[in-house]
């Protein structure tokens, strides 16, 4: 289900994306991840027979002289070349201005030119400034060659390149706008003139601009040095069928650019016109995603992102997330690698980040809120459990088996009316923090503080298979506790305190109550009403703890209990059986001799010995004469007689220790009465 607050985290993710995408922020990153997709593709072999003679730092030094070269060199390079019978010559050099070696210098170059009859001229579309009745105005100027140069021409077209915002070169211009006019790039040019010529070309592009398909580093065309072929030496068939680009491959006349394959600067322009060219040859210009296209693919992963991060996990969104952009990138390089198209996938990969992040910093959020609320009620594990299931959905109210536990202070009513009110509430805090770090210990819930009663919950609101015994722990360590506070209470205020704890196992409705305003989570029912119900009964019974028929069955055999009998409770047809838990250490009660006969006879099997007691205690007997076989932890049913007492001692126990013939037992179920009429014998009563 897709909540509001989802769809709010898809949306918040999109409109930075998309506003990001649209005001041009994201170009400088698309670039840099286009020229990424152009570095993993490789290098590619060029399709048309392009060659470039490059005019290089070996040539300044061996044709002695400095530019702009006398126009008679080209003359003789364009004579060289054509000899040879090449497709096209594109002179990659601007003749706007006449040679400073006077008109004959342009008279030669024009006459080559005009022999060989296939050579394409370069033009520059520059603004230059124009007074216009006292304004300067911006006009554009054609700066084309020279009359005696230009007149032999098979073409001219700009030569004008464009860079990205980052200084690189990635497209080229097919179509310059001047004036009204429409004029074809220098590349066009070459590229009609070898088309009419024979060589197979793909179909010009529609668009204006495009990207080039670069083919690799530089020197991926061959380099014949300029001076070699001015001083002939160069044979004439290496330019057979060739479409030969004359330029600058030296820095020092400030030709070089940055492209994908060359980020230092290290392109030459002359290089860049012959990957612009064999992408028009071959048809294979680099495809370009439109607007429509990428902007709602970045929306629809906003979104996407932040449902991901909304129904999983952290850790299981982000995987996932990781994986869907893995795949765009694959598709996305797949898609340039094998079909020349390019999805900028930037905004995609940012819409997933922050899709995810948003949303996971909202989660995170809530839950910190979440654990605020619920951390009064619930221990750490149980905490983070609820907020992993998303919160309150952990809380939703069913019927469920539980054990229901009830505490409460014994004399504190008469403590706080001696001491002030402020220091009452400290002692009340004091207190409670320290039991419900014990229910919380033991797996338990706090449902509800009354005063200076604890209501606490066990199986809820998770699944606990010892929940009752848990509770039963809960109760006595509160019994330790509580004598430690009460010690100190004693010391500071010369009032001691006792605690009554009441627990109960059984069915109860259990779950986030109560209204629009305020919810509480907490159980409802006869169970919960019974376990209050016992822990007041502490009070008639003396006892620290009194458990139900229904939990002493649940943990029968793992604690010490005594049965006390069987009370009426109101709401019940029948008497509830109840029980005293008595602690561990009630074995180390002071005992008094008691010299009775015992009879001991074992629970789980025909074995039955007459023994003697040495002495008993309200917690079990000592036993002498016993023979062999009964081991610590053997169950048995032992009754005592005479010795003083009154009436038989019936009792269950379990063996807790053995010397010899010797015995220890602890009861674990005896009468009431029985018990007091032990307490008799041993006081001398």
């Amino acid at each position: 289900m897709v909540t509001l607050r989802t769809l709010l985290a898809g949306l918040a993710a999109a409109v930075l994306t998309v506003g990001l995408a649209l005001s041009g922020a994201l170009e400088p990153s698309e670039l840099g991840a286009l020229d990424g997709l152009f570095e993993l593709r490789g290098p590619r072999q060029p399709a048309a027979p392009i060659l470039i003679v490059s005019i290089d730092e070996d040539s300044f030094d061996e044709l002695n002289t400095t530019w702009p070269f006398p126009r008679a060199f080209h003359a003789r390079v364009v004579d060289a070349v054509s000899a040879g019978g090449p497709l096209a010559i594109g002179l990659d050099m601007l003749f706007s201005e006449p040679s400073p070696f006077g008109p004959h210098d342009d008279a030669a170059l024009g006459a080559a030119i005009k022999k060989a009859g296939n050579v394409v001229l370069g033009q520059a579309i520059t603004l230059v400034a124009e007074r216009v009745g006292g304004v300067e105005i911006a006009k554009e100027d054609a700066n084309l060659p020279v009359a005696g140069v230009r007149e032999g021409a098979a073409a001219i077209g700009p030569l004008n390149v464009a860079t990205d915002r980052d200084g690189r070169l990635r497209r080229m211009t097919l179509r310059h706008r001047l004036g009204g006019e429409v004029l074809e790039s220098w590349d066009v040019k070459l590229y009609r003139l070898a088309g009419s010529k024979g060589l197979a070309v793909a179909p010009l592009p529609a668009a204006d601009e495009v990207l080039v398909n670069f083919r690799g580093r530089p020197h991926t065309f061959s380099w014949i040095p300029y001076h070699r072929v001015v001083d002939g030496v160069v044979a004439p068939e290496t330019f057979k069928g060739a479409i030969v680009l004359v330029g600058s491959t030296t820095a020092v006349l400030h030709d070089i650019y940055s492209t994908p394959f060359a980020v230092a600067r290290e392109m030459p322009g002359v290089e860049f016109h012959a990957h612009a060219l064999d992408t028009l040859v071959r048809g294979d210009a680099v495809g370009v995603a439109p607007r429509w296209l990428s902007v709602p693919a970045a929306a629809l992963a906003a979104f996407a992102a932040a449902w991901l991060a909304a129904r999983l996990r952290a850790l299981r969104a982000f995987l996932v997330v990781a994986l869907v952009w893995g795949a765009v990138a694959a598709v996305t390089f797949a898609a340039f690698a094998l079909g020349d198209f390019w999805f900028p996938a930037v905004g995609v990969s940012l819409a997933l980040v922050l899709g995810y992040g948003i949303t996971v910093v909202d989660n995170y959020i809530r839950e910190q809120r979440e654990r605020r609320r619920l951390s009064q009620f619930f221990s750490p594990a149980v905490l983070t459990e609820i907020v992993r299931h998303r919160g309150d959905a952990a809380l939703g109210s069913s019927r469920r088996l539980v054990t229901v536990l009830f505490s409460d202070i014994r004399g504190f009513t008469s403590l706080s009316e001696r001491v002030e009110p402020e220091r009452v509430a400290e002692m009340l805090r004091e207190y409670l923090t320290e039991m419900t770090e014990v229910v919380f210990r033991h797996g338990g819930t706090v449902d509800k503080y009354i005063g200076d009663c604890i209501m606490a919950l066990y199986n809820a609101p998770f699944e606990d298979p010892d929940h009752a015994a848990n509770a039963i722990r809960t109760g006595l360590e509160f019994q330790e506790r509580t004598q430690a506070v009460s010690a100190r209470w004693e010391a500071a205020l010369g009032a001691a305190i006792r605690n009554g704890v009441g627990i109960n196992t059984g069915e109860a409705v259990v779950g986030a109550m109560g209204s629009r305003q305020r919810l509480e989570y907490t159980a409802i029912g006869d169970t919960v009403n019974l376990a209050s119900r016992l822990e007041s009964l502490t009070k008639d019974y003396g006892t620290g703890i009194i458990v139900s028929e229904t939990t002493y069955e649940a943990v029968k055999g793992r604690f010490i209990a005594r049965r006390l009998g069987a009370v009426p409770v109101k709401g019940k047809a029948r008497p509830v059986t109840i029980y005293t838990i008595v602690p561990a250490d009630a074995r180390k009660h002071p005992r008094a001799p008691l010299d009775a006969a015992a009879t001991v006879r074992e629970a789980a099997g025909p074995g039955t010995w007459a023994a003697r007691t040495e002495n008993a205690g309200e917690g079990g007997l000592a036993l002498a004469g016993l023979p062999a076989g009964l081991e610590p932890g053997a169950r048995v049913h032992v009754r005592c007689e005479g010795g003083g007492l009154a009436k038989p001692l019936v009792a269950d126990a379990v063996v807790v220790w053995r010397d010899g013939g010797r015995a220890g037992v602890a009861f674990t179920a005896v009468e009431p009465d029985a018990l007091a009429a032990l307490v008799a014998a041993r006081s001398g009563r």
